[in-house]
């Protein structure tokens, strides 16, 4: 890449990851850097000059900018273990980003936020050494997105047993019946609500129960003791006001 200085514009910071950069002036003086990260430099207006403060600054870093990152520098001398850490770091970036998702979903702005810090330091980490060394090792690039595969997989696992927050279920039975049900749950410290409804032939009983998500297993498995063609219907529940119920 040829940056040529014949304008009067001061030109920003280039962040650079081993990109050689030929900087040509007027009177025809060509230097060659190749950094590793970026640096400053500024034209003055009109005669097109670079300030010696910025000259200066370059030939000082050449050396620094030189070398590859700490990180992949680190990797690539742990050899075969490099992958195993590429790996599980990502497993465990991704599994905290279902999980983060989840807390976004249901309003735990605090929870998502301290989630994501962490999740995104370790992102950062991992894709760099993943890029900067990808033409060297092209194997990173496999182990990360397996890793990306099984994170996800591994995150909807966990994020089903910790089974946060709430749920509501629908129970739609005969009449007659959903009212022996209703004490079945009940005794099992289940909160019910048993309405009157109406089918196609005859009457029907709807229950509502509403539950923290880690009793659904038990309330179903009791609604089908009782009832083998129960309709049971499953929702998430956002928020709940009032009752006894808490998150």
């Amino acid at each position: 890449m040829t940056l040529g200085l014949e304008s009067s514009i001061s030109l920003p910071l280039c962040m650079c990851l081993n990109l050689k950069i030929s900087l040509q002036i007027r009177s025809g003086f060509d230097y060659q850097i190749i950094p590793s990260w970026g640096f400053f430099f500024y034209t003055k207006n009109k005669k097109h000059a670079i300030y010696k403060k910025s000259i200066a600054f370059c030939v000082k870093q050449v050396i620094v900018f030189n070398r590859r990152c700490f990180m992949n520098t680190l990797l690539t001398e742990l050899g075969v273990w490099s992958y195993f850490i590429i790996f599980f770091a990502k497993i465990i970036e991704v599994s905290m980003s279902t999980i983060r998702i989840m807390f976004v979903a249901k309003g735990e702005r605090g929870k998502a936020a301290f989630i994501a810090f962490f999740e995104i330091f370790i992102w950062i980490i991992i894709i760099s050494s993943v890029l900067t060394g990808l033409n060297e090792d092209p194997i990173r690039a496999l182990v990360y997105c397996a890793a990306f595969a099984i994170g996800n997989y591994l995150g909807v696992f966990i994020e089903s047993k910790l089974a946060i927050g709430l749920s509501s279920i629908q129970v739609i039975t005969k009449e007659g019946v959903g009212h022996e049900l209703a004490n079945l749950l009940r005794d099992n410290n289940f909160g019910v609500t048993v309405i009157k409804g109406e089918g196609k032939e005859t009457m029907r009983e709807i229950l509502l129960i509403h539950l923290k998500r880690k009793r659904i297993v038990e309330a179903v498995d009791l609604i089908n003791s009782q009832l083998e063609n129960a309709v049971v219907i499953v929702n998430e529940v956002k928020d709940v006001r009032g009752g006894y119920i808490k998150k």
